[in-house]
């Protein structure tokens, strides 16, 4: 498993980590998934106690693997490593999320998607469930 510069990666790094995956998968990441990103880590209980200062460790790892030809492959390795199993759909959840945040899902971010539910072993069912919260949160006028 690959090593951070003080600890390995931990379930919150993990959960991190995909957020920022997710905001990358279209190659545009825009600030309401930012903010979307910072808003869960800042205020959801899962997050509670995460040093934020490591976010730019965590994106600049996501950012090396994205760039590699398996580095998907990788990123998903580590985090099912890091992630109890309990928070795939919160992983799930907090990823459709980022993916919402702009109003438009379509493309690379449907296949990111996609591909969470695939490496996370997602009852499809649970899945759409979850989906289908998110885009009634991100709903506009």
């Amino acid at each position: 498993m690959m090593m951070l510069e003080d600890a390995p990666m931990t379930a919150q790094d993990a959960l991190a980590a995909l957020m920022i995956a997710m905001s990358a998968s279209d190659e545009h990441i825009r600030t309401a998934e930012l903010v979307k990103i910072s808003n869960s880590i800042n205020n959801l209980p899962v997050f509670a106690g995460y040093d934020a200062e490591r976010l730019p460790r965590m994106s600049k790892m996501v950012f090396d693997l994205l760039e590699q030809e398996d580095g998907l492959e990788a990123l998903f390795g580590l985090i099912r490593d890091a992630l109890p199993e309990h928070l795939y759909e919160t992983a799930y959840a907090l990823s459709c999320d980022v993916a919402a945040a702009d109003g438009n899902v379509a493309g690379p971010e449907v296949r990111m998607l996609e591909e969470i539910r695939d490496e996370l072993n997602l009852d499809r069912l649970h899945a759409a469930a979850i989906e289908r919260g998110s885009r009634a949160r991100h709903m506009t006028l």
